[in-house]
C-alpha cells in the first residue's frame, strides 16, 4: 500500500542553510537530519571530510505537511529544474517494484531499485512526463 507522497527538494551543497531558512521562514519543525557523514563507509564511493556535512536527508514538518530535502550526492552534477522530486513511501517491497515498474515505462531509471541502509527497496525514476520519483519501501516492512 502507498503510505505517503511528499515533495522532496534537492540542493547544491547548501541544504543545511535551507533547513535553517525554512525553519525560520515557514515555522518548520526539523524532525530529522542525516548527513553524508552518517552513511556507512563505502570504499567505492568515499566521502571527503568537506562533504560529510552535506545533507543526505532531512525531514521537516510544516503545519500538517511533510517536506524532505537533501543535497546532491558529492561529485554529482546539479541541474536547474531537477531541484524538486516527489517521494513516495510504500509499505512493502512487492508494491514498490510494481509502482517503480509502471513509472519506468517510457521513462528513465536514475537509480535502480535496491536495498540501502535506510530502505529494503529504494530507487529513483523519471517518468514519461519528466517527473522524478523517489520510490522507497519503509524499513521493517517486506
Amino acid at each position: 500500500m502507498i503510505v505517503e507522497v511528499y515533495p522532496y527538494l534537492v540542493f547544491n551543497g547548501n541544504g543545511q542553510e535551507a533547513i535553517r531558512f525554512y525553519e525560520d521562514a515557514l515555522d518548520a519543525k526539523v524532525l530529522n537530519v542525516q548527513t553524508f557523514g552518517d552513511m556507512p563507509d563505502n570504499p567505492e564511493m568515499p566521502i571527503s571530510d568537506e562533504d560529510k556535512s552535506r545533507v543526505l536527508n532531512a525531514h521537516l514538518k510544516i503545519g500538517n505537511t511533510n517536506l524532505m530535502l537533501s543535497d546532491t550526492f558529492p561529485g554529482q552534477p546539479y541541474q536547474t529544474g531537477s531541484q524538486i522530486t516527489i517521494a513516495i513511501s510504500i509499505d512493502n517491497v512487492e508494491k514498490s517494484k510494481e509502482v517503480f515498474g509502471v513509472l519506468e515505462e517510457s521513462g528513465t531509471v536514475g537509480m535502480p531499485l535496491q536495498e540501502t541502509f535506510w530502505s529494503p527497496s529504494y530507487g529513483q525514476v523519471t517518468d514519461k512526463f519528466g517527473i522524478t520519483w523517489q520510490v522507497s519501501t519503509l524499513k521493517g516492512e517486506n
